[in-house]
């Protein structure tokens, strides 16, 4: 029976090469000059840690990680911004967590979605993924297509199609 998997995955060494290439901009950019800026990519934990000067620079930051992950192919939607919080030093700190996996809320709304359509196919929650099956892979790629065209909360991917 033909089936697809709807995950939500990020590739963690795209990830470390956009936080690069900001940390490089971030070297020749005039307004961040004698401003002490760090970023750092716990890949474990799958957290950016960001401390920099005020506020502003902040909103800059966040600008060019949401440019430098579209550039890598990345989907900005898997960067979760966190509180800005203020140092004892006068700088701010933030936390961006990469978010990676589908939740339940979001699951079940997918699944919603797809018995809508009327289509000749099956949807099952597993873990942080759905798992599509039907008869027929029109149906399939309808469901595909019906998700694409969807506005939800994470950037999704459809793997391990099988005929």
């Amino acid at each position: 029976m033909p089936s697809f998997d709807i995950v939500s995955k990020v590739d963690l060494q795209e990830v470390d090469n956009a936080v690069n290439n900001v940390r490089k901009e971030l070297d020749t950019r005039f307004d961040f000059r004698n401003v002490k800026t760090d970023l750092d990519l716990n890949r474990k934990e799958k957290v950016l840690h960001v401390v920099t000067g005020d506020e502003m620079k902040m909103r800059a930051i966040q600008d060019l990680l949401k440019v430098h992950f579209t550039r890598r192919k990345l989907d900005p939607r898997s960067m979760e911004f966190k509180e800005l919080e203020a140092t004892s030093q006068g700088r701010v700190k933030m936390d961006i967590l990469i978010k990676e996996g589908i939740s339940k809320d979001t699951a079940q709304k997918i699944v919603k979605l797809i018995k809508a359509q009327k289509l000749k196919v099956q949807a099952a929650i597993q873990d942080e993924q759905v798992r599509v099956t039907g008869k027929k892979i029109d149906d399939l790629q309808a469901v595909i297509k019906l998700l694409d065209d969807q506005e939800l909360d994470v950037p999704l991917q459809h793997v391990n199609m099988k005929s």
